[in-house]
């Protein structure tokens, strides 16, 4: 089993203060409701909570001491003082206007000016989110095994499955090979063929995706390296990714399906690894690029 929290505080040791609201909403979910409510009470006024002591915190959740420790330590701090050093940054960045508050869900009867609005807006916090929570020394990791990859396979079923079409199309595009599959049993037997050397992705918002979990299962045992792109870090496809990506958890509303904002981060981080494979690449990526540009342009031609 890899390590749930580990990758996504990053090489510091310590989540920056800029992630720490990003952090909060991607692993809520997994938390008890106790750590719930701690970690949402410091993301919600963290000015206040910077001037309390773990005793303080623990008073105004309605939790223990140790509750408010193993909260600190699940969003990536060390200790208790870790998270209130990067509680009182996050309060300044706040108080110098850098950290906008949070949008309302979209009512309704909402004008279409207002769902315009709501909807950009959480589009930019799902991406920021996304990009603060990215963990770069496993992107990194996940871009070097691609460049070198013999073949890489990408599962993702609905949703992700859009997603996993747009990867390949665009490793395609560099002369690389790579398949999308949305199929769960074509993705099984397509899986059986890998090795050390290919490379599988598991595209899964929620991470417990059991038709994009059992190929990237069957990669892992025939010894290719393994990524998984999901919003829980915690969730069941993290067993068998040897580099994890996580994306932004966006709130579910009636009108917006979580789909449609997972689908946002999930395309940020295909395009971090594009770029990054074809700059590993870029001797053999660019003529392959110019040459795919070329095939194209007659079709777009008056």
């Amino acid at each position: 089993m890899k390590e749930i929290f580990g990758s996504a505080s990053g090489s510091s040791g310590s989540t920056p203060p800029a992630a720490l609201a990003a952090k909060v909403r991607t692993l809520v979910p997994s938390m008890t409701r106790s750590m719930q409510r701690v970690a949402e009470t410091v993301a919600a006024d963290p000015a206040g909570c910077a001037a309390l002591t773990v005793t303080g915190l623990a008073e105004l959740t309605g939790t223990s001491e140790a509750t408010v420790v193993r909260t600190a330590r699940i969003l990536g701090y060390p200790g208790y003082r870790d998270l209130r050093l990067a509680l009182a940054g996050l309060a300044a960045q706040q108080q110098s206007g850098r950290a906008p508050a949070l949008t309302t869900d979209i009512a309704v009867d909402d004008p279409i000016a207002d769902v315009v609005a709501k909807l950009a807006y959480d589009e930019q916090q799902t991406l920021a989110d996304t990009a603060a929570g990215l963990d770069t020394t496993q992107l990194g990791a996940a871009v070097s095994a691609l460049a070198a990859a013999r073949r890489t396979d990408v599962y993702g079923i609905g949703a992700s499955g859009l997603v996993a079409q747009d990867l390949t199309q665009k490793l395609l595009r560099i002369g690389l090979i790579a398949h999308a599959h949305s199929d769960p049993h074509l993705a099984v037997t397509n899986a059986v063929q890998l090795k050390a050397g290919d490379v599988a992705i598991a595209i899964t918002h929620s991470g417990s995706t059991g038709d994009v979990i059992e190929p990237l299962r069957v990669a892992f045992e025939h010894g290719a390296t393994t990524v998984a792109i999901t919003g829980r870090p915690d969730g069941a496809v993290t067993q068998y990714a040897d580099h994890i990506l996580t994306t932004s958890t966006a709130r579910e509303s009636e009108l917006r399906p979580a789909a449609m904002s997972s689908r946002t981060s999930q395309l940020l981080v295909v395009d971090c690894l594009f770029i990054g494979v074809a700059q590993r690449t870029y001797e053999q990526a660019a003529p392959a690029l110019s040459a795919s540009y070329e095939a194209l342009a007659h079709r777009h031609r008056r």
